[in-house]
């Protein structure tokens, strides 16, 4: 059954006197809403699951892709659905499906060579190579951060970053950059223990999320099923704090809980037996529920690391590239000393982390190494999303879009209160949440209307739409939302 604008849609264009700019989709051919011809998964995404299933573990599939008649802000299945995507496979499309300007640059000899060739970037990176860094990842570098690393995934973004601050941290203790490890170092680091063995630890967040490979999992602290009979290093985690919404009318004790977290901070930074060379933290805590904090919270955790000579990474895997109304989310913090490190993935299509010191290099060849390095593949189509992002000035479209989804949801949390709770993301673009009880449920009834929509934490139904989501979606997704919470 195709959408069709309701009423109470109708009542809310009006009253938002929206200009047809802001209605009109970013690109030609995108349907002019969802339909759902049949039960999902319907017949044919069942069968193929059943087949796929013989050779993939599909226990965590959401559903069956079409991606060859997906198009925009729209998802299609195997059995001819239509729907409207605002989870965008893990928050990681970042200009649409069958973008048109993305699909040129795969086209070019330039990307085909990319392909075919995948170069050993440590050993053979292409002629061409710098020019391709600085015409795309590090044009879209944050400020003050003029070096990269590049890496394959958010999860080996995060472990070379934390490579990166041990060797940085013992180098310093050594006495510098030049002074050659001793005998006993290169002896012992290869029992992994003694004085090569570094006694060193990344200091993270309970409820945080920075992947899944061993040292990142040593920092995930969102769910234990994440975590379950995998050795762990020990390394200290520091409570996030846990506010109450509306942030604005529980200013004082959101501010004491800030406090209490910053506090317990430096205490584990002074106090836990193997010393933090890092803190890692996400701007808005993605996986473990989309936890907020202000910017004075991040400003005084950028305080206490300065004073205690303890690195700060921020992890942007999910929350960089625009999603917030700020290419970076740590933009809003206002931070006088920016990050010693920001990591980087989903929408970027490509992954490795932003650096501020030369000295963060390490300090010999093959120390931060592996065969790929990355991939000037992704590098390219990062240069294309960075260009069709400006060209677009989609960065401010996710700032005004999601100001207009917000207030539309903030209506609708007035109306059910009891389905939309803790609403988060005020002034965070399109990053926006509410927590409800039956949130799974709620999920599955979003399909069922033609929104494609994912969760996080225990309760709560995350928003992650992609940069081209125009007020026209908006008011789609509120509806559906609307008739959701009727529906219980």
């Amino acid at each position: 059954m195709a959408w069709r604008p309701s009423a109470t849609v109708n009542m809310r264009a009006a009253l938002f006197h929206k200009s047809r700019i802001a209605t009109v989709p970013f690109y030609a051919g995108e349907p002019a809403g969802p339909s759902v011809k049949t039960a999902i998964p319907g017949p044919r995404s069942k069968e193929l699951a059943k087949d796929l299933d013989t050779v993939f573990d599909t226990r965590a599939l959401n559903m069956l892709t079409d991606y060859s008649r997906s198009s925009g802000n729209y998802i299609a299945d195997a059995d001819g659905n239509m729907l409207l995507d605002v989870y965008a496979q893990i928050a990681s499309i970042p200009v649409g499906y069958n973008n048109p300007a993305l699909a040129k640059a795969a086209s070019s000899p330039e990307m085909v060579s990319a392909i075919i060739n995948r170069p050993a970037l440590g050993n053979f990176p292409p002629h061409d190579w710098a020019d391709v860094l600085r015409s795309g990842i590090l044009k879209a570098a944050p400020k003050g951060l003029d070096n990269v690393f590049t890496a394959m995934a958010g999860s080996d973004a995060n472990e070379t970053a934390f490579k990166a601050a041990f060797m940085y941290r013992r180098q310093l203790e050594r006495g510098g950059r030049d002074v050659e490890f001793t005998p006993e170092e290169i002896e012992s680091v290869m029992s992994n223990k003694g004085p090569g063995a570094s006694q060193l630890s990344i200091l993270s967040f309970k409820t945080g999320f920075h992947g899944r490979l061993f040292g990142s999992l040593s920092t995930t602290r969102s769910k234990p099923i994440h975590k379950l009979d995998i050795p762990a290093f020990d390394w200290p985690q520091a409570t996030f704090p846990q506010l109450k919404y509306p942030l604005e009318e529980h200013a004082a004790e959101n501010a004491a809980a800030e406090q209490v977290s910053i506090d317990e901070v430096e205490h584990l930074i002074k106090s836990w037996h193997l010393p933090p060379a890092a803190i890692i933290v996400e701007p808005i805590q993605s996986e473990g529920g989309d936890n907020h904090a202000s910017p004075d919270f991040f400003r005084k955790l950028r305080e206490v690391t300065r004073r205690h000579g303890v690195l700060m990474i921020v992890d942007e895997v999910q929350t960089g590239i625009g999603a917030t109304g700020r290419f970076w989310a740590h933009d809003h913090w206002n931070l006088q000393d920016p990050p010693d490190m920001v990591t980087f993935s989903k929408k970027a299509q490509a992954a490795g982390y932003y650096y501020r010191m030369p000295e963060l290099r390490p300090n010999k060849p093959y120390r931060q190494f592996n065969t790929w390095m990355g991939d000037p593949a992704r590098a390219l189509l990062f240069r294309a999303i960075v260009d069709e992002i400006e060209r677009l000035d989609l960065v401010n479209n996710t700032a005004n879009v999601g100001a207009y989804l917000y207030g539309q949801l903030e209506q609708l949390s007035k109306v059910h209160p009891d389905h939309f709770q803790n609403l988060r993301g005020k002034g965070q673009g399109t990053f926006i949440a509410f927590d409800t009880p039956k949130r799974d449920e709620f999920l599955v009834k979003a399909k069922s209307l033609g929104v494609n929509i994912g969760g996080s934490g225990a309760t709560a139904v995350r928003l992650r739409p992609m940069l081209i989501l125009r007020e026209s979606h908006a008011d789609i997704l509120v509806d559906v939302l609307d008739k959701i919470a009727r529906s219980f």
